[in-house]
């Protein structure tokens, strides 16, 4: 039975309504489910998977299948390969349908405020009252961050940040300048240089060394995922240093190598691109001629939409392991380093979302019978 429903929706009272339905969304749903907590999943997309079917095409996960599989259900792809983009939106598609989650697509959230001892979520399709909000938009709820000397670029450079980049032939003829150098940057500037001049402008966020899918990596894998998973966490120091790199720094290499870009005739600089002379990027000190600029400068935290003092100064929830102490019963799943290294990409987001959810399910107990869970579309 598909449970994804369009209907238009009235106001609406249920227990927890999750916001999102990526892979943090349904995998808090697969756990609430199994904790018998009545439970709602919003998404604003027409099909669930389509935050992914938007990434740029040549796009595959950085962690082999047999790891990249939600909670209950394997990822359909052999052991070693790593899928593409539109695989992983297919397989969140076929996830909803499998566990019957009660997903509402085209249904945007445009308010979260405080009632009573629960949350009102006013979107445009209704209200839902519920006693707890998972917020699971993840990296899809942010918005492209691009500095404010893109708006001093000749009209005639075409400026796309990474999240609208899709392939090649978006880009003007002539030399591109990709800015930021995290492994969304360094796979883009690396596909861009087989056809284009491309200058790659960032501070060197490291690599991963073993070549995905090589038998080094093979051997290694298991050790590298371990001390994402357990070492690097909030609870160590070599964790909350790591932290504070991936979130306001971008995350290492690791599909695209150092020795890869050189090979392709990438220039490479680590200096910022801090002005624009003439309508043109000054790079190392010189304006450049350049066609295109694609700002792969990461994304800024948007929450102005949750009408609740729990953002911190630097526009981050105040929040451990997804659970807001300022503000009980809100809850958050999907966030870059939530927990630890592996909050960030699929083999982490399972043990997030199970946490997550015995919170909710300890919640909801406490505060009395829960309410009855909505109906399924047929």
């Amino acid at each position: 039975m598909d449970t994804t429903d369009t209907r238009p929706t009235t106001d609406i009272d249920i227990d927890t309504v999750v916001i999102g339905a990526g892979q943090a969304g349904l995998a808090t749903g697969y756990h609430l489910q199994r904790r018998g907590i009545p439970f709602v999943i919003l998404d604003a997309a027409t099909r669930v998977g389509d935050n992914w079917r938007r990434q740029w095409d040549s796009l595959r996960l950085y962690s082999p299948a047999h790891v990249d599989g939600l909670p209950g259900l394997p990822f359909p792809a052999p052991r070693w390969t790593f899928p593409g983009k539109d695989a992983v939106g297919d397989y969140l598609e076929t996830y909803t349908r499998t566990f019957a989650l009660p997903v509402r697509l085209e249904t945007r959230v445009q308010a979260l405020d405080a009632d009573g001892e629960g949350y009102v979520v006013t979107t445009d399709r209704g209200r839902f009252t519920c006693r707890n909000v998972v917020v699971c938009t993840g990296t899809f709820g942010r918005t492209g961050s691009v500095p404010e000397i893109a708006a001093g670029l000749d009209p005639a450079i075409l400026q796309l940040h990474s999240s609208e980049y899709r392939r090649p032939s978006q880009i003007n003829d002539g030399p591109v300048l990709v800015v930021g150098a995290s492994h969304s940057g360094t796979d883009i500037a690396y596909e861009l240089a087989e056809l284009h001049p491309t200058i790659l402008a960032g501070r060197d966020c490291g690599e991963i060394p073993p070549r995905l899918g090589s038998p080094v990596f093979r051997v290694v894998f298991p050790v590298l995922l371990f001390a994402w998973r357990h070492v690097l966490t909030r609870r160590t120091p070599m964790g909350r240093r790591e932290m504070d790199h991936v979130r306001h720094h971008g995350g290492p290499m690791l599909r695209v190598k150092r020795r890869d870009l050189l090979a392709r005739g990438v220039e490479r600089t680590t200096s910022r691109v801090e002005e624009v002379r003439d309508g043109r990027p000054v790079v190392d000190g010189t304006p450049r001629e350049v066609s295109t600029v694609v700002w792969a400068t990461g994304f800024r935290q948007v929450f102005d939409w949750i009408r609740l003092p729990i953002l911190g100064d630097d526009g981050w929830p105040r929040e451990m392991r997804g659970v807001v102490a300022d503000a009980p019963g809100l809850f958050f799943c999907g966030l870059s380093f939530q927990y630890a290294f592996s909050s960030m990409i699929l083999p982490g987001v399972g043990r997030d979302a199970a946490y997550v959810a015995d919170r909710v399910a300890e919640r909801s107990r406490r505060l009395g019978k829960a309410t009855p869970s909505l109906p399924t579309a047929a």
